[in-house]
């Protein structure tokens, strides 16, 4: 069925790219008929123009947005950002809108695979350079030309959760209270960690369900495991907002002092929890830096420092964090909002393509 919808989306976006062939440019964007007009467009004093596709309402990717808006209002480059509002049809029509409107590169987030591989393919057809952020190289391996995929080591974020459970709680069970099944982030962390569980023998998986992170879903999820009788010590909540609502229902519950609550994130919410006690364990993962980092690939395959269809994985590093961590080092835990940190940080792991 995936396959078939991802046909469909292609020969859809045929269709979309014909039509928009036929549209008259604005004077101030102008078409990117090749990666050469982009990067000519760059040196001839122009402004370039990126199209931003992002998934969802969420915070994540909210922040995502502002990190890579902080990165262009940098360098002078106009950013035109869609939202999807996690509808398909409506991401499909707002890569071809950007498309239609002669951006220079796509930045694309897609909640599922089906998108990311759609706006891979729009992107090569139309000469446009496309990032996809968080797709975990999924268009990459099905064969899309694009100038990055750049992601947080979700598989490794799994592994050390898993490995955390294991150091520290052998012998308890644990439960999940994932994100949303069909984005490729939720998928690999999940499979990694309950393979790595069962890898290292120390701990058993006793729930596993998917939220679409909404928080009072994460809430009722909480409560009827509560009130299973399910026996479990070790509670993962896939992001920060979740997982402090949750922690409430420990609390009402009176099981905060028997679970161990770990969550995905690092944000102010989950820094808070780990201070005040409520959490055990979370990774520091910024959406506002990887948003940075998305834009500084984007805008090395524009002006032509990166090959448009080299098909980069790029991987910003695990930082887990616990009680013990440096918790007001800002680059141990990357803030969310935009920060002057982030540059730092580009200059640490991402100097290739940091313009000079």
């Amino acid at each position: 069925m995936r396959k078939k919808l991802t046909t469909t989306l292609a020969s859809m976006l045929v269709l979309g790219l014909g039509l928009a062939g036929c549209s008259s440019p604005s004077q101030d964007t102008g078409p990117s008929s090749s990666t050469n007009s982009s990067s000519d467009t760059a040196s001839s004093g122009k402004q370039l123009v990126f199209g931003y596709v992002s998934p969802g309402p969420d915070t994540w990717y909210q922040r995502d947005v502002d990190g890579f808006q902080y990165a262009a209002d940098k360098y002078g480059v106009k950013v035109t950002v869609l939202n999807s509002q996690y509808d398909q049809q409506k991401e499909l029509s707002n890569i071809q809108s950007l498309v239609g409107q002669g951006v220079d590169g796509i930045s694309m987030f897609s909640f599922n695979e089906n998108g990311a591989m759609a706006a891979a393919q729009a992107g090569q057809q139309a000469n446009i350079p496309v990032v996809l952020t968080d797709d975990v190289g999924s268009a990459i391996s099905k064969g899309a030309k694009i100038a990055a995929s750049v992601d947080f080591d979700w598989c490794g974020m799994g592994k050390a959760y898993a490995q955390y459970m294991a150091d520290n709680w052998p012998g308890q069970n644990f439960a999940v209270i994932a994100g949303n099944f069909e984005a490729p982030p939720t998928q690999q962390l999940d499979k990694c960690m309950l393979d790595q569980a069962t890898a290292l023998g120390k701990n058993e998986n006793v729930f596993l369900q998917q939220t679409g992170y909404d928080t009072q879903t994460a809430v009722n999820q909480a409560q009827s495991l509560i009130a299973s009788g399910t026996e479990f010590g070790i509670l993962f909540v896939m992001n920060d907002d979740m997982g402090a609502a949750v922690a409430q229902v420990l609390q009402t519950a009176g099981l905060a002092d028997k679970v161990h609550l770990m969550t995905q994130n690092g944000s102010d919410v989950g820094i808070n929890m780990l201070k005040n006690g409520q959490l055990d364990y979370t990774i520091s993962s910024s959406p506002g830096w990887e948003g940075t980092v998305a834009f500084l690939y984007l805008y090395a395959a524009v002006t032509g420092k990166i090959p448009a269809d080299g098909s980069q994985q790029v991987m910003l590093p695990v930082v887990p964090i616990d009680k013990s961590s440096k918790l007001d080092d800002k680059s141990v835990v990357v803030p969310w909002q935009p920060d002057p940190v982030y540059w730092t940080l580009n200059d640490k792991y991402f100097s290739s393509v940091v313009p000079s």
